[in-house]
């Protein structure tokens, strides 16, 4: 391996292809580059090329990950990725024999995502001061994601014609170009209305946008932007559990389930194709429920 190392065009052609046949995120493109190239690098300090990958040399990238305490987590995005890529060379009729065919991936713990109380989120929510044009954008936001369970991603990308206050509605297109429509709430459309008259045109400083939460440029805010806003209205809240991009998200379907809601609502709502993804929430919201019990009954 040297430094002037390029990725063989192998890999762009089925970056495209997925690009074209699934509409997946770029952020799940990189993902898939990056594993690929981390593996093409020791499959090449091997003398070999990606097309004469066998078992072995899979199962030996597999102990190289393990001596150098690589997570879990990650080895298994991994061989996600080199399914999906041989798969692909499969398909084209580069390759005979899958070498990922017989390769099972580590034990992972089931993670349960960590969700805040319902007086967390009141008081997260609360935190934001309307009288600021961008606390008064961030209160919006806050709201609305709490509302509507959005990934971040979809949130900082809404465009003005994506929300009706009127119906009380936003048009979600999600992963894999699959769209949804979520219902607002009665809160989320009053603070939308707020900042749309008390704010936006302030962040905009005449500029022409369409995006509908912009950042103090003008422009649409990144995840990352929005991730620290988050941060800091949980510490001025004093909230000092683990918080994750998606607190909010987690929030909206735990605490939905823990009032009843079906599994089946929640999933659409979220935007998740399979129901198994959605069921991780039902063991968080039986935790609370446990929890509740024991605290409150006279027997618990």
């Amino acid at each position: 391996m040297t430094d002037k190392y390029q990725a063989d065009p192998i890999i762009d052609a089925f970056l495209d292809d997925l690009w074209s046949t699934k509409g997946l995120s770029d952020n799940t493109l990189a993902s898939y580059r990056t594993d690929l190239r981390h593996f093409e690098r020791f499959v090449l300090s091997q003398g070999m090329h990606l097309t004469e990958v066998e078992q072995l040399t899979i199962r030996d990238y597999l102990a190289y990950r393990v001596e150098h305490k690589f997570a879990k987590t990650s080895t298994a995005r991994l061989l996600s990725s080199l399914r999906r890529f041989y798969g692909y060379l499969i398909v084209k009729q580069t390759i005979e024999i899958d070498p990922t065919s017989l390769i099972e991936s580590p034990k992972l713990a089931r993670q349960l995502p960590d969700a805040l109380s319902e007086s967390q989120i009141d008081a997260l929510l609360d935190e934001p001061n309307v009288e600021d044009a961008i606390e008064c954008r961030d209160k919006a936001m806050l709201e609305l994601l709490y509302a509507t369970g959005l990934r971040v991603t979809e949130l900082v990308s809404l465009t003005l014609e994506q929300v009706s206050l009127r119906q009380g509605l936003v048009r979600i297109v999600g992963k894999g170009g699959k769209e949804r429509l979520v219902p607002l709430g009665e809160l989320a459309v009053t603070e939308i209305e707020q900042y749309l008259l008390a704010a936006r045109a302030e962040l905009l400083s005449n500029k022409q946008s369409d995006v509908l939460f912009p950042s103090k440029r003008g422009q649409m805010m990144t995840r990352q932007t929005f991730w620290h806003r988050i941060k800091l209205y949980a510490i001025r809240a004093g909230i000092n559990c683990h918080l994750s991009p998606h607190t909010l998200r987690h929030a909206f379907a735990t605490h939905l389930l823990n009032h009843g809601a079906d599994l089946r609502v929640v999933q659409l709502l979220l935007g998740h194709s399979d129901l198994s993804t959605t069921q991780i929430y039902t063991h968080v919201a039986k935790a609370r429920l446990q929890q509740l019990h024991s605290e409150h009954h006279p027997r618990g």
